[in-house]
């Protein structure tokens, strides 16, 4: 297709979203009109999504941004099962009380991204236990299973991965492909749905869902997909060295969130704030020209975006801030992480490694050591050269804490109670 007609595939196509689709020009129609309702599914494995989902976030956000309509499924029936794609080995099972606690923290982001109510465009958020749970296995082997074919389902890429490195791959698991195909028809006749979007590991289960709705009677269904995201150095996005990026709050601090798009490869720059703010094209032309020294203006701008649009505006600024109080003058910014100790321990005297342990900075008393040796551990800005040394009150800034430092970009107040 030469160039999209409908805002909705313009935004998707300039800002690098796509990566397959099943009809462009149909999806491309339907778009024009805001006749679109997409669907993108939200397994409960953990209590909060995290970076690697936002791509799928910010697809959604765009869709109702161009008057169409977002649906977010939860995965409350499916995450029961757990989906083999992209995995090595199976999933552990959940109980149901985990999963409905998973189903409840996941949910809290949404809000951030999506305007919910009864409204044409307006998003639903909607759990595929609501029709998986109560299946009768005869009629569904019946009615559903029927249509599927062994052969096809093992040459799918979640199936054939396991089978070619002779992995495991259990039968539960070999039903996911039906119970999310299924999903697919169960949405588009409760409500309309003709649109699956999802990263491009989730294709194969994706057109199995269109499929299963030719033969089962639906309306057209269409399938689109955005590139599984690597950074510039190939790391999958959402993992770091100390853990996932989680989008929840209270797993993530905002300021932390800040950082994370703050310490972003200089190659990915531009890339991100086309997928991942809200900026127009014409500003992020601007800040993609930016070289050298002044590359870190444009990935401040990518963090401080990027965190408003999850944490609000006020939390962006705030961390920039407190980055930049860090940073750049040395001082105690407000949002740095805070362990608290017992003044009575402090006022007798804290071991340096040990204090740096505890404020999680170190793994372990050999690590401080090294660190110390190489010069990489500061308090209060000023380089520790004695691992023998105690920290006591006299080293209490005028704030009331102390500032434990590794490296350039980690740091950690310590404060008495």
């Amino acid at each position: 297709m030469a160039h999209p007609k409908s805002d909705f595939l313009q935004i998707l196509t300039e800002r690098g979203f796509i990566h397959q689709t099943s009809d462009l020009d149909a999806i491309d129609q339907l778009a024009a009109k805001g006749e679109i309702i997409a669907y993108v599914g939200y397994d409960c494995t953990a209590p909060s999504l995290h970076v690697g989902s936002l791509i799928s976030i910010m697809m959604l956000h765009w869709l109702q941004q161009t008057g169409n309509k977002p649906i977010t499924l939860m995965g409350g029936g499916t995450t029961r099962v757990g989906d083999p794609s992209g995995r090595d080995e199976t999933r552990r099972i959940l109980t149901l009380e985990k999963i409905e606690e998973h189903k409840t923290g996941i949910g809290k982001v949404f809000d951030r991204f999506l305007s919910f109510g009864d409204g044409k465009d307006d998003a639903l958020m909607v759990d595929n236990a609501d029709w998986l749970a109560p299946l009768n296995y005869i009629d569904f082997l019946r009615d559903v299973g029927k249509n599927f074919s062994v052969n096809r389902m093992l040459s799918m890429d979640s199936a054939k991965m396991r089978l070619d490195r002779e992995q495991e791959l259990s039968f539960i698991e070999f039903n996911y492909m039906l119970l999310q195909a299924y999903d697919y028809v169960e949405l588009a006749r409760r409500l309309g749905c003709n649109l699956q979007m999802g990263g491009s590991d989730q294709w194969g289960n994706i057109v199995t869902g269109m499929d299963l709705g030719r033969r089962m009677g639906t309306h057209q269904l269409h399938a689109l997909t955005c590139p599984l995201l690597t950074t510039a150095s190939g790391a999958k996005m959402g993992k770091t060295a100390s853990g996932a990026v989680w989008l929840n709050e209270d797993q993530l601090s905002a300021y932390d969130y800040w950082q994370y798009w703050r310490n972003t490869e200089d190659a990915d720059v531009g890339r991100f704030l086309k997928l991942f703010t809200t900026l127009p094209m014409d500003e992020i032309a601007r800040l993609e020209k930016l070289e050298g020294a002044d590359v870190n203006d444009a990935k401040k701008v990518l963090a401080t975006e990027a965190t408003a649009l999850l944490h609000g505006r006020g939390k962006a600024e705030a961390a920039a801030e407190t980055a930049r109080k860090t940073f750049e003058q040395g001082a105690v910014g407000d949002d740095l992480p805070v362990v608290e100790v017992a003044a009575a321990e402090l006022g007798a005297g804290i071991s340096v490694i040990l204090a740096f342990v505890t404020a999680g900075l170190v793994a372990s008393n050999s690590e401080a050591r090294r660190q110390i040796k190489g010069g990489g551990l500061k308090v209060n800005d000023k380089p520790v050269s004695d691992d023998k040394l105690k920290l006591d009150s006299s080293n209490l800034s005028d704030e009331n804490v102390i500032k434990l430092s590794m490296g350039k970009k980690k740091h950690v107040l310590l404060r008495p109670v």
